[in-house]
């Protein structure tokens, strides 16, 4: 745990590098809510291409990071992650020229008595 899912606009495809990505936001998990390393697990999805927003008199790509955590951290401690991939994804993510890109970031507890997961070799 954590589970990670980066949401991303497909004029973004080019613009940063997933793996680059995915590492740095894992090792940020590491050092800001103690995660494991072996149970940081990012998966990258490309939306659909149409975004609107508002009244659809702009064009945005946006770029979403979600935490799925167990239950314990502190307030500060989230936001310290928040924080610090907000950070990551200015310092990474190139917007396309002409383009607004809207960045967020959220964490969530999960019902650590809910969860389950397993694993199966094949």
């Amino acid at each position: 745990m954590p589970q990670i899912s980066v949401d991303y606009s497909p004029s973004l495809v080019g613009s940063f590098d997933r793996r680059e990505l995915g590492v740095a936001i894992n090792r940020l998990a590491v050092e800001t809510i103690n995660a494991s390393p072996q149970g940081c697990k990012t998966v990258f999805r490309q939306t659909d291409p149409e975004v609107v927003v508002g009244f659809g008199e702009r064009s945005e790509a946006q770029l979403f990071v979600q935490f799925q955590i167990f239950p314990g951290r502190t307030p500060e401690a989230k936001a310290a992650l928040t924080d610090g991939v907000l950070a990551l994804l200015a310092e990474r993510v190139k917007p396309v020229p002409g383009e607004r890109l809207q960045l967020a970031v959220d964490v969530r507890d999960i019902d650590r008595e809910a969860y389950r997961t397993t694993a199966i070799v094949g």
